[in-house]
């Protein structure tokens, strides 16, 4: 009969040949010879202290070998493990295991009870006890390790018994339990960190920035933040919202999960954490969280005055410090695994991508509309600068699709915008005004033209856009004639449609006063949109800019001749003299005139609206200079003439100050009031 027996020299069990007459016991594969032999004894004191008792004599009492310590077994345990990368590397093979990992794994046993039982201190309470729990971690994963491949590489044979093979698969698993323990600890100590390191973060961005952000998500600096390039320097090297000391601890955390073959249970932990930390710095940037069906219930006003700027504020932090910053605490943390690290990254950047991405293509999905022409081109350069940075940010590995969805995202984009400005073409094309518009001026070029370039002018230039060139000017541009884009020549055909539009408008308009002050004050709103935004102005030249002023000072002396020409030619002096004497029937009837004309129209202009302050102004200031001195000298000369009393209060209506208050008046839609109602 064949069976197992310790080897007391190696302290493992060995495969001998039994003697049927031996009369050994087979012993546990988790026995020692010495506890075993120490058992014997102990029977064999038993009958000598029953014979001892009969005959009346005391034995002397037998000392019990004490319990080998934590500290103790642990080298032991070291030991063993260096001694099976031994024998794997000499490719040979042991059957048994010692004695002192039942010592163990009793140990280990008896802590995880007590944590059971008491709880776990936090990480970071008791620095000693975190770096004997990771040790004790280690070792149990190494041994499990370690004694499964040994089982595995050990060809079984039917001389070991079933019994024996069963205990090994017994003791495999009881350590596979208590590592299965010990690393739900770990995890939750894992757990902790992240989160807690974050939560005590004051830190808005992976650099350190302290600045908050708007409803609108534009940048707003503190006023008590100083720029400081020391700072700036550090802060390259700090990660999103952890110490080094957290980092420190999180690597060695990771690295014992991953040793031990928990790395799905790490993994999870992590993305669990940071892409709650990701979607909290997305919020804090005014991005909101919005399926593309969401999007088309959204009125186009709130798209374009708050989620558009915080959608591209969002986008350019994340690729500016965001992406960096994680990339960067990944492969901190799992410095020792680069393959997880990479994974872990693209897994997290990837949801925030789609996320960003979704909000694109819901805005390009939207009801075209002149007004939406220069937030989707926003949001397409966004899309085009962050492109160009893919390399740069992420991984070999998922370069290639983030590149391949965002250039899908910017493509629908570009046909949105497209289709915006065919259509714009279109409509100038085939709009037939029949009748004289009724809204105030600006309003009924923003309704007619749909050409409205608030926000374009902070679009940087980039001399590789492949809609507006460099040199690619419009057709009254001297500086380049060499080339022109087709964008450039779609909007300077756009333009050219759209002066004839408002030529057209302008002439149904029986008063010339009122077709030259249309054409004038429509005008001046499109010269100032292309000068305030320089790729506009670039795009249609200085030739185009300084013709449209010549034009608009055209316009200007055609309605003043119209207007107030008419006002200034009643006071003339012509003809009221005769003979040297002042005819007053004649001055009556100038003053007469005056007054009414006056008063007409001023009945008319005042309710007259021009939007742009310096506009306003110079119209007031162009018309008081022709008319009230004018006015001021005709009175000072000829009211003498006219009977203090009655007359005077008859036909000098108006002093110099009340004209210049009525002209002060005009312009702001406000109704013709006369003197005397005049509030004080």
């Amino acid at each position: 009969m064949e069976e197992k027996n310790l080897d007391e020299n190696s302290g493992s069990f060995t495969c001998k040949q039994n003697d049927n007459n031996s009369g050994e016991t087979p012993r546990s594969p988790m026995e020692n010879p010495a506890e075993t032999d120490s058992i014997n004894e102990g029977n064999h004191t038993k009958v000598n202290e029953e014979v001892v008792e009969e005959d009346g004599v005391e034995a002397p009492p037998k000392s019990a070998s004490p319990l080998a310590s934590i500290e103790k077994v642990s080298e032991d345990i070291d030991e063993f493990l260096v001694s099976l990368v031994e024998q794997k590397e000499k490719e040979t093979t042991s059957c048994g295991v010692p004695g002192f990992v039942e010592r163990f794994l009793e140990l280990m046993e008896e802590k995880i009870a007590k944590y059971d039982a008491e709880g776990k201190a936090k990480w970071g309470e008791v620095p000693e006890e975190d770096a004997s729990f990771l040790e004790s971690v280690t070792r149990i994963s190494k041994l499990m390790k370690s004694l499964t491949l040994q089982m595995e590489s050990t060809p079984s044979s039917s001389s070991e018994g079933e019994e024996i093979k069963g205990m090994k698969d017994s003791l495999v698993n009881r350590i596979g339990l208590i590592q299965q323990r010990l690393m739900s600890y770990l995890e939750e100590d894992f757990r902790y960190l992240l989160e807690e390191s974050r939560n005590n973060s004051t830190e808005l961005d992976p650099g350190g920035n302290q600045d908050h952000v708007d409803h609108k998500g534009k940048q707003i600096v503190s006023e008590q933040h100083e720029p400081n390039h020391e700072k700036t320097e550090e802060s390259d090297h700090d990660f999103p919202g952890y110490s080094n000391d957290a980092i420190l601890n999180l690597n060695k955390i990771a690295g014992a999960m991953l040793c031990g073959g928990y790395q799905s249970e790490c993994s999870q932990v992590y993305i669990i954490s940071r892409r709650n930390a990701l979607e909290e710095s997305l919020q804090k940037l005014g991005f909101e969280k919005i399926s593309i069906d969401e999007m088309q219930k959204v009125q186009w006003e709130t798209l374009a005055r708050d989620m558009v700027p915080a959608w591209i504020n969002t986008f350019k932090q994340c690729a500016s410090m965001y992406f960096s910053g994680e990339r960067k605490l990944a492969e901190a943390v799992f410095v020792e695994h680069p393959n997880v690290a990479a994974g872990l990254f693209s897994n997290l950047s990837r949801g925030v991508v789609i996320q960003l991405l979704n909000f694109a293509e819901g805005a390009a999905l939207t009801k075209r509309a002149g007004e939406k022409l220069f937030k989707l081109l926003d949001m397409y350069e966004t899309l085009r600068d962050v492109i160009s940075k893919l390399d740069e940010l992420f991984p070999e590995e998922c370069v290639e699709e983030l590149k391949t969805e965002m250039t899908l995202a910017k493509c629908r984009l570009g046909q949105a915008t497209i289709s915006i400005f065919c259509d714009l073409e279109q409509s100038i094309k085939s709009e037939t005004a029949k009748t004289c518009p009724r809204e105030t001026l600006e309003q009924v070029f923003k309704e007619h033209s749909k050409f409205d370039s608030a926000d374009s002018t902070s679009r940087p230039h980039h001399a590789n856009d492949e809609n507006i060139s460099d040199g690619g000017g419009g057709s009254n541009n001297d500086d380049n004639k060499e080339y022109v884009s087709p964008f450039a020549a779609q909007v300077t055909r756009v333009m050219e449609l759209l002066d004839t539009s408002l030529e057209g408008k302008a002439k149904l308009y029986r008063d010339i006063a009122l077709s030259n002050f249309f054409m004038m004050n429509n005008g001046r709103y499109i010269l100032q949109k292309i000068k305030g935004s320089s790729e506009m102005a670039r795009l249609m030249g200085d030739t185009w800019c300084r013709k449209r002023s010549s034009e608009l000072r055209t316009y200007h002396k055609n309605y003043q001749r119209e207007t107030w020409n008419r006002v200034v030619a009643c006071l003339t002096h012509e003809g009221l003299n005769v003979n040297g004497k002042v005819q007053k029937p004649v001055l009556k009837e100038r003053f007469k005139s005056f007054n009414a004309l006056f008063d007409e129209i001023h009945r008319t202009q005042s309710t007259w609206v021009v939007k742009d302050e310096q506009l306003q102004s110079e119209l007031r200031v162009s018309i008081s200079a022709v008319v009230i001195p004018a006015y001021r000298s005709f009175l000072g000369r000829f009211a003498q003439y006219l009977d203090p009393r009655r007359q005077t209060e008859k036909y000098v209506k108006y002093q110099a100050e009340d004209i210049e208050t009525y002209i002060d008046d005009l312009f702001d839609g406000k109704p013709h009031q006369p003197i005397g109602k005049r509030k004080t």
